[in-house]
């Protein structure tokens, strides 16, 4: 990365990007369907906006790196250095005018996330890690990040976006996790996976995440103390089935149920 500080930079990227977004957000915005065959998948022009500002800062500052974006796709994917960027992570939130959605910017160094930071422009908070620590800024001030203790699924605060966005047979998987939770709750997106780093979620079951959605959150769970893997335990940067815990109890309680 040469002499630029890295966390640094990453807040120049959530502050253009966050500069981007929050004119859109509850106004009268349009909104498109980017879904292929059926269902709603949608898209902002503020979605668009933040990631053609992150994209322009990377390729001034570190023109060998590759990006990987949710809107504009692949450039030079297999750089030793690649940024993944999802611009509004909760689009369908940001789009109710509810304040569940945030930034997501990772990075990968030879394919593994090395550092991540969800920045939710609009409560103005952003969270952080490099998988060895997370810390907080916002409102509340600035902190370290320590996942909570959980002693397993009984004690449990459970969270998914939604089990519509589960096929019949993960729904089933899903559902014998959540009977055995605590408490279950649905939405969050990325924010979920923050509140487990901050000490108030213990697990987050999620289906069909793309690379963009998850590979900024990894360094912050486990740089919180969580586990985060897919459900057969293999790591999490790839997307897909993925079962996200503060406490490896409750992370390996889960394993077993969604593979039953």
């Amino acid at each position: 990365m040469g002499a630029v500080d890295l966390g640094a930079f990453v807040d120049q990227l959530a502050t253009v990007s966050g500069e981007a977004i929050r004119p859109f957000f509850r106004t009268t915005l349009g909104v498109e369907n980017k879904a292929i065959s059926g269902g709603f998948d949608p898209v902002t022009a503020a979605d668009r906006a933040a990631e053609h500002a992150m994209r322009a800062l990377i390729r001034d500052t570190f023109p060998q790196h590759g990006i990987i974006g949710e809107e504009f796709g692949e450039q030079n994917p297999h750089a030793a250095y690649v940024w993944v960027l999802d611009p509004i992570d909760g689009t369908k939130s940001f789009i109710s005018g509810m304040p569940a959605w945030g930034t997501l910017i990772g990075l990968l160094k030879d394919g593994l996330p090395v550092y991540g930071m969800m920045h939710q422009p609009f409560i103005g908070e952003r969270f952080t890690g490099d998988g060895a620590s997370a810390r907080y800024r916002g409102p509340a001030g600035e902190r370290r990040l320590s996942a909570r203790a959980c002693a397993g699924l009984g004690e449990a605060a459970l969270f998914t976006t939604s089990p519509l966005l589960m096929n019949e047979q993960e729904r089933q998987s899903f559902e014998r996790v959540q009977a055995k939770a605590r408490l279950s709750r649905y939405g969050g997106d990325c924010y979920a996976y923050c509140m487990i780093a901050a000490g108030f979620v213990d697990i987050v079951v999620e289906t069909g995440l793309k690379p963009h959605d998850i590979v900024a959150l990894i360094p912050i769970i486990e740089g919180a103390g969580g586990i985060i893997t897919d459900w057969s335990g293999k790591p999490a940067a790839g997307g897909g089935r993925i079962v996200a815990a503060g406490d490896a109890r409750v992370h390996a309680e889960a394993l077993k149920l969604l593979q039953a």
